[in-house]
């Protein structure tokens, strides 16, 4: 059902928890299957120089929310902004259909976090 790079970010997820004080933070979830991401990132330079996730939800939620924080970490804030729920999943090796919809939320919290930091520095 889950491919082996599904089951390694599950088991051993990577970047998890928070920044304290983060350039930004992202929050989203599916009210349908319960799955609750937050992405927290620090930003110097236009670059995602750390990045890091809380999750709450199923085995596919925690390896989208780890895998989104490999591909973001070192990227500018233009990058980071083209990775999609789809690339996510295509660098787990895909995910069951029934996952997709709920538990693919990483790309939208990471979008999310972007869209507070960059609101933060326009107010500076």
């Amino acid at each position: 059902m889950y491919s082996e790079k599904v089951m390694d970010h599950f088991n051993n997820p990577r970047n998890v928890g928070e920044i304290q004080d983060c350039s930004g933070v992202g929050e989203v979830g599916n009210p349908v299957c319960g799955d609750i991401m937050k992405i927290f990132i620090q930003v110097e330079d236009n670059i995602i120089k750390d990045i890091k996730f809380k999750t709450f939800g199923c085995g596919a939620a925690i390896a989208t929310s780890s895998m989104v924080t490999e591909m973001a970490k070192g990227k500018t804030i233009e990058e980071a902004l083209k990775i999609t729920k789809q690339s996510v999943a295509d660098k787990l090796d895909g995910l069951p259909p029934q996952k997709m919809h709920c538990s693919n939320l990483a790309a939208d919290a990471l979008h999310k976090a972007i869209e507070d930091y960059q609101n933060s520095q326009e107010k500076k």
